[in-house]
């Protein structure tokens, strides 16, 4: 498979790990911090970014096991951890994301609504995250493709020896 399809493909499964777990991490926080849906009296009410770290820490379990048996399942993976250790490093470095556009809408432009919270944390934050995860992960975690056999090689050189390297002084 071609680089770019690889790439394409992993993104998009990327993509979809990424929707269940904001799915995920969505209902939660919107479940602690306002009720919506189910209590009248939240659990997190007045302690938005608690909520919110809690929620995407549930979602981050969830991105982990959707991103290793799925998303990047055909990568290695880095460390004698299966990468855990990057992968949480990862996602608190870039949870401060969301929470930073959390906390300026709360608390520098006063707006303590529902859609004011889940705009700045869950669509504008988690955009921003969606990328620099995306990136991260596959530079730090899941770090290269297996390569076996004719997968490493396009179809038109599929079954034929690979090219001698040039001999020094050619090309």
């Amino acid at each position: 498979m071609g680089r770019w399809r690889r790439r394409g493909t992993e993104g998009a499964k990327f993509a979809g790990v990424g929707t269940v777990s904001t799915i995920v991490s969505f209902v939660l926080f919107n479940v602690l911090l306002h009720g919506v849906w189910i209590f009248d009296d939240p659990w997190l009410s007045g302690y938005p970014i608690t909520a919110y770290v809690v929620a995407n820490t549930v979602g981050m379990v969830v991105t982990y096991v959707g991103s290793r048996t799925w998303a990047f399942k055909n990568r290695e993976t880095h460390g004698k951890d299966g990468g855990v250790l990057s992968f949480v490093v990862i996602n608190v470095t870039t949870m401060a994301i969301p929470v930073a556009l959390l906390w300026v809408s709360r608390n520098l432009l006063g707006l303590t609504d529902p859609i004011s919270d889940n705009i700045a944390a869950n669509v504008v934050g988690l955009a921003l995250g969606f990328v620099a995860r995306f990136y991260l992960f596959r530079k730090f975690v899941f770090t290269k493709p297996e390569q076996t056999g004719e997968q490493t090689r396009g179809p038109a050189t599929a079954g034929r020896p690979p090219a001698a390297a040039p001999a020094a002084g050619e090309g």
